[in-house]
């Protein structure tokens, strides 16, 4: 598999700057009297991936509301991290090694000590939750930085522009989303971000600069065409069913609204591919068109 299943979650990574802004996932969505717009995040980028293109100013400008994942209030509360570390937790007095192939666990040992991070401040998660772990130390070791990911850049300008902004989910459902995975999923996920922590870089250096140029397609393909293949029933929980899941509250946006139009940020995957969010709401018959620079 070329790429690691928590790595969707991250927008990462090119080493050189750029002399123009990406070009944005974004989508105008219409019917007969107001529209949204569809815009797709990745989370942690460089300082280098910004400003951000003409459309997404225009965008924000003309959105009187916004819509992300979470709530802007629930993304920036302490307790989320707690939740989805508590909701890791292995409990009843076992740790990794209890549930680890032993070369597994050794990889893993040797991982940690490659990188100094102390056995005990990981051994009581979840495999699906020290993934994640690992990406995200890779993701730093590379100098990218969530606080610069395009869905909290958005958040920090709408929190000045005094308009509404709402969550299309909680974040106790986003994690039960996360901690769905199966034990053999958890495992193979494990085992797929220490194989890959060493090429991290060629590896989101390709997907990074997939992001920049807009390729809808070619990010379908890395993200989601893999995971769908290798993770079928991972793939329907994490992406397909939170999909069906915003569709009414996309449809109420456009049908219950006369005047106000919603600009909606959300991770990439979900709106690209057959089950993503921009091909489902042409397949209802509303009017979608891209937006480019």
């Amino acid at each position: 598999m070329k790429s690691s299943l928590l790595l969707l979650l991250f927008a990462l990574c090119s080493a050189c700057a750029h002399a123009e802004p990406p070009k944005p996932l974004l989508w105008k969505v219409s019917d007969a009297d107001n529209h949204i717009y569809l815009l797709g995040s990745f989370h942690a980028l460089k300082p280098e991936d910004y400003p951000w293109a003409g459309s997404v100013d225009a965008a924000l400008v003309d959105a009187e509301k916004f819509a992300f994942e979470l709530s802007p209030d629930e993304l920036r509360s302490p307790e989320l991290a707690t939740k989805m570390a508590h909701a890791a937790l292995i409990g009843s007095g076992k740790t990794l090694r209890d549930g680890l192939p032993a070369a597994l666990m050794a990889d893993l040992q040797a991982y940690l000590d490659k990188n100094r991070i102390p056995a005990e401040n990981i051994i009581g998660f979840e495999p699906w939750f020290v993934s994640l772990i690992i990406s995200v130390t890779e993701m730093q070791r590379l100098g990218y930085d969530p606080k610069l990911g395009l869905d909290q850049q958005l958040i920090d300008r709408v929190a000045t522009s005094g308009k509404p902004a709402t969550g299309l989910e909680t974040g106790d459902e986003q994690i039960a989303a996360l901690s769905s995975m199966t034990a053999s999923e958890q495992r193979l996920a494990l085992r797929e971000a220490l194989d890959e922590a060493a090429r991290f870089r060629t590896q989101m250096n390709a997907l990074h600069s997939e992001w920049r140029a807009g390729d809808a397609d070619a990010l379908f393909v890395r993200m989601g065409a893999e995971l769908k293949q290798r993770y079928p029933a991972l793939y329907q929980r994490i992406d397909v069913d939170r999909n069906l899941a915003w569709m009414p509250k996309l449809r109420s946006m456009l049908d219950d609204q006369r005047h106000d139009d919603t600009l909606v940020v959300v991770g990439s995957l979900h709106l690209l591919g057959p089950d993503g969010l921009v091909a489902k709401l042409k397949a209802a018959g509303y009017r979608v068109e891209r937006v480019e620079r």
